[in-house]
């Protein structure tokens, strides 16, 4: 499994890569093993301010739906156009091709609360 240092992470196994005030947010490596085949990746909230641990959309597996939690209060810019007609690229690159929005953080204190790479290995046990 895969767990890049640059990242930040939440215990809902979401990862988030910090660019000046904005964020790219995706699901972990270990999170799409676990969900399995991805068939649908529905956001739906682009424009909106979503509160950090709010439900800003829905990933579809073959076996069941997950809600995707915001790890940062934050304006949701866009969501990867490319997820629409591939949503398997969450399985297959979840760290780069199968990102999912793009956010403005609106409070930047709230990263420091986020898991480091090291942390998240162990929440998951690997």
């Amino acid at each position: 499994m895969n767990f890049p240092a640059e990242l930040k992470y939440t215990k809902d196994h979401e990862w988030v890569k910090v660019d000046g005030e904005q964020a790219i947010i995706g699901i972990t490596d270990f999170a799409q093993r676990e969900l399995g085949d991805i068939v649908y990746v529905d956001i739906n909230t682009v424009g909106d301010e979503v509160t950090k641990d709010d439900v800003f959309g829905t990933v579809e597996a073959v076996k069941t739906v997950s809600d995707l939690f915001m790890p940062v209060t934050g304006t949701i810019l866009e969501t990867n156009p490319a997820l629409n007609d591939n949503p398997e690229l969450v399985n297959t690159d979840a760290y780069g091709e199968g990102w999912m929005v793009k956010v403005s953080i609106s409070n930047p204190s709230e990263l420091d609360g986020l898991l480091d790479a090291e942390a998240y290995q162990a929440l998951v046990g690997a």
